[in-house]
């Protein structure tokens, strides 16, 4: 059995893989793989699993699956598995960070003071104690928002079109309904035919509280124009993102020279920690498959 890396992971993942048969970095030998193990680098399409003539199985080491042609795969008889739960802690601890930074305006004191300014009067920063934070999805990483926000103060609020309940926020009827009275929202959406452009004029309209708004899912459900022209507006106070259509993305793509973003180069998984769930995830996975028969 050959195990193709074909992206950045823990540098003990192959040692331990090896238990399985031959593991090799080497994207040459994409058609001789049982077995692929990417990220977001490589784009799974149906002109790449043609390459793979003897690939039974994908793992996307992450949450989302939209870099994989999961149909095209699975008509080919080849397994999709993701590693769901990894890279819960990791992204939300970044997306909490984003949101901690905004108000505090941290960025900008620590601008200012390498430049010898001492901007003590003019940086006003703002709580997030007792402000409304809205989830747009409510998945594993969600969650784990969820309860970071719970032990600041907030009020948490949720839409998820696929969850009733949650003992961590209370859910709304529909996304206009969550978003209304919120301070901030975050989105912890996959990207579908349905989220993609989904955080768009019509929402922003509906907002009551120019809201900041973080972004650790994926950058295309958020409609960029329309974000660009709600931040200079004054609709959207602020827009922190680590996801984007392309890594990296385009010079023209119009948040980059937005006023009032934040950004970061999709750091959300990245994590030393997470690198290794994901690889354990990875490991039990292969070995769930061979232990049942279906590798």
């Amino acid at each position: 059995m050959l195990i193709l890396i074909s992206d950045a992971f823990d540098a003990a993942l192959p040692e331990k893989l090896s238990s399985f048969g031959e593991v090799t970095d080497d994207k040459s030998r994409l058609a001789e793989a049982d077995i692929v193990l990417v990220r977001s680098k490589t784009k799974c399409t149906a002109e790449w699993i043609d390459q793979a003539k003897k690939l039974k199985l994908i793992i996307r080491g992450g949450v989302g699956i939209d870099n994989i042609d999961k149909t095209y795969a699975e008509s080919k008889g080849i397994i999709v598995r993701n590693t769901p739960k990894a890279s819960s802690i990791a992204v939300a601890e970044l997306a909490f960070a984003l949101m901690i930074q905004i108000p505090n305006r941290i960025i900008e004191a620590h601008n200012g003071m390498q430049e010898g300014k001492w901007l003590k009067k003019e940086l006003k920063r703002t709580e997030l104690f007792g402000k409304t934070l809205c989830l747009v999805g409510i998945g594993n990483i969600a969650t784990e928002v969820a309860k970071r926000a719970a032990a600041f103060g907030m009020k948490v609020v949720a839409f998820d079109k696929f969850v009733s309940s949650s003992p961590y926020a209370e859910m709304k009827p529909s996304l206009e309904e969550a978003v209304r009275d919120a301070d901030y929202i975050s989105l912890h959406l996959p990207l579908t035919p349905e989220t993609e452009g989904m955080l768009n004029s019509k929402i922003f309209a509906v907002c009551g509280k120019n809201p900041v708004v973080i972004n650790t899912g994926r950058g295309p459900c958020v409609k960029a124009d329309d974000m660009v022209k709600a931040l200079e507006e004054g609709k959207v106070k602020a827009y922190a993102t680590d996801v984007y259509p392309s890594d990296p993305p385009a010079d023209d793509y119009p948040i980059l020279k937005a006023p009032n973003v934040v950004l970061t180069p999709h750091i959300g998984a990245s994590s030393k920690e997470n690198l290794l769930r994901i690889g354990d995830e990875a490991y039990a996975t292969i070995k769930e498959l061979i232990d049942g028969g279906k590798l």
